[in-house]
């Protein structure tokens, strides 16, 4: 018989609770207790409750002993924290990746709005926010900073469920246009002025976070 760790579970556990949260399956606000989500996932409370304290501690679960356990309200200070530091990594990002670009990071960023416009258009907004990885990954890779890279990776989550209700929105559409300037600006060699462009373009998150 094949033994199956304990952190397997947990880490099966963490995985699809948190792709649950993001994908907005469990919505922000929403009571979480363990014994449910296990039953839902057929796995034991252990491995449920240890990813839960996992969770808690990127900010994506919250609780209140005796009380309550919750998926994390959009407007909380760990939200607006997250947004803050991945719109500022962003901008770092492409201001030190601009120098090194060339024509197949400048192709790469084309193709990859071409398929963001092409999902909102559809109203898909999995595919959106795929292509838009894809686009700002350019920049974010080829900064070659391992400590934006691993600040991004950390952070991101928090971020994304905002991501989700602005390109669920026709003012999402908006972002295609800002991302052709941002091209613009890199092909340009402008540094500064696509670092601008980029935080700009992560500050419309903001404007969720007042309204939820």
């Amino acid at each position: 018989m094949q033994y199956i760790s304990r952190a397997l579970y947990r880490d099966q556990a963490l995985t699809a609770i948190r792709a649950a949260i993001l994908d907005g399956d469990l919505a922000p606000g929403t009571p979480v207790k363990d014994v449910e989500l296990a039953e839902r996932l057929g796995l034991s409370r252990t491995p449920v409750r240890e990813a839960l304290a996992r969770l808690t501690e990127e900010g994506l679960v919250e609780s209140k002993p005796h009380s309550y356990t919750r998926i994390t309200p959009l407007d909380t200070a760990p939200v607006r924290d997250a947004h803050a530091v991945i719109q500022t990594m962003h901008a770092l990002a492409a201001r030190l990746a601009v120098p090194t670009m060339g024509e197949a990071e400048l192709a790469a960023m084309r193709a990859a709005n071409g398929r963001f416009a092409t999902a909102l258009a559809a109203g898909d907004v999995a595919a959106a926010l795929a292509a838009d990885d894809e686009f700002h990954d350019v920049a974010v890779r080829g900064s070659g900073n391992f400590a934006v890279i691993a600040t991004i990776e950390r952070y991101t989550p928090l971020v994304r469920r905002l991501e989700r209700l602005r390109f669920a929105a026709p003012t999402g559409r908006h972002s295609v246009a800002v991302h052709d300037e941002i091209t613009a600006a890199c092909a340009a060699g402008d540094a500064d002025g696509a670092a601008r462009l980029v935080e700009r373009n992560w500050a419309t998150l903001a404007d969720l976070l007042e309204e939820n």
